[in-house]
């Protein structure tokens, strides 16, 4: 059965991967809408010129239009403060829902996202790859030989990124540093416990790198889990911006009878240009894009609910509005 899936704007750059993928489905008639492109900042790309370079045939002017066309589900790639509006639009339309992360700017639009899916009988996804990774997978696998898990630390830094301005606007992201990369460890912890929360919360966050922009660039986010685990996730901007890619993240697992380590984006070749000496890199190295998908439209094709799940992700949501909490107030959450 062929399913009828449309990516909901363009503004997140994740939005090319999942084009990409999508267009190559045997199974998929893929259709997209970027309606806001004109209203990003001279020089971002975007809207139907972007669409056609990446070699889509079906673009539609406005979200209405692509709904209409009665897709089987949407990829919501928006700005994260619009993805509540986008998901209530498709979940009236029948649509089941893959929202990028984070799932929103606040719990209270996450709540009624999960809400809005759930009257309308559709499915809602959130889009955290990194769980669908063959390095996530090989770490799962070590667990029994670890024994208790008694710590974990994990990284996910990054450049400030520039190619899309709203992700350093403090409405349109919701945040900086910490809203951006807190949440992908915060689902890998939530994937390793069991959908266990967070008993303390404790952050801190500053401006040191690039101190001109409105958000935070650095932070630093401890946790305390049911049973004693304690977590760390560093959720900073602080790759250079002569780094060849954007950033990386790893996740050390500190177990009564071992360690396990895995660093997701490890799979590279590095070098220089010959040319320009520039620095080089080459991956080689499968990333979770793919799976994920994978797991949205055969949960649609199956009938049954995608994970991680809206709930999953109201759960990262909720670690992430903590973290923000304590940095007010200086105290755990």
């Amino acid at each position: 059965m062929t399913l009828r899936i449309g990516v909901m704007s363009l503004a997140h750059l994740h939005a090319l991967s999942y084009i990409g993928l999508l267009a190559g489905r045997p199974d998929v008639e893929l259709a997209v809408t970027d309606p806001d492109a004109g209203q990003r900042p001279p020089g971002e790309s975007g809207g139907r010129a972007l669409a056609e370079r990446l070699g889509v045939t079906r673009y539609f002017g406005t979200y209405r239009e692509l709904l209409d066309w009665g897709p089987d589900g949407v990829v919501v790639c928006s700005e994260n403060s619009r993805h509540r509006e986008l998901t209530e639009l498709a979940a009236a339309a029948g649509a089941h829902v893959l929202c990028e992360k984070p799932m929103a700017t606040t719990v209270e639009d996450g709540e009624a996202m999960v809400a809005a899916c759930a009257a309308a009988g559709v499915h809602l996804m959130v889009a955290y790859p990194v769980r669908f990774s063959r390095q996530f997978r090989a770490l799962q696998a070590t667990l029994p030989a670890l024994g208790r898990v008694v710590a974990a630390t994990g990284t996910n830094n990054g450049k400030l990124p520039t190619a899309r301005a709203w992700f350093a606007d403090p409405v349109l992201a919701g945040g900086g540093a910490m809203m951006d990369h807190t949440v992908h460890l915060a689902d890998l912890f939530d994937c390793l416990f069991d959908g266990a929360e967070a008993e303390s919360v404790q952050a801190f966050a500053n401006r040191m790198i690039y101190g001109s922009a409105r958000v935070e660039t650095g932070g630093m986010v401890s946790l305390c889990y049911p049973g004693g685990v304690v977590a760390t996730i560093d959720c900073s901007w602080s790759v250079p911006e002569h780094y060849p890619t954007w950033g990386g993240l790893t996740l050390r697992l500190v177990g009564e009878d071992g360690i396990a380590d895995m660093d997701a984006f490890a799979q590279a070749v590095h070098g220089f240009s010959e040319a320009t000496r520039a620095p080089l890199r080459l991956d080689f190295g499968a990333g979770g894009d793919g799976p994920m998908l994978d797991e949205f439209v055969s949960a649609i094709r199956d009938g049954r609910r995608p994970q991680p799940d809206g709930e999953s992700g109201l759960r990262s949501l909720r670690l992430v509005s903590r973290a923000y909490e304590s940095v007010r107030t200086g105290e755990p959450a």
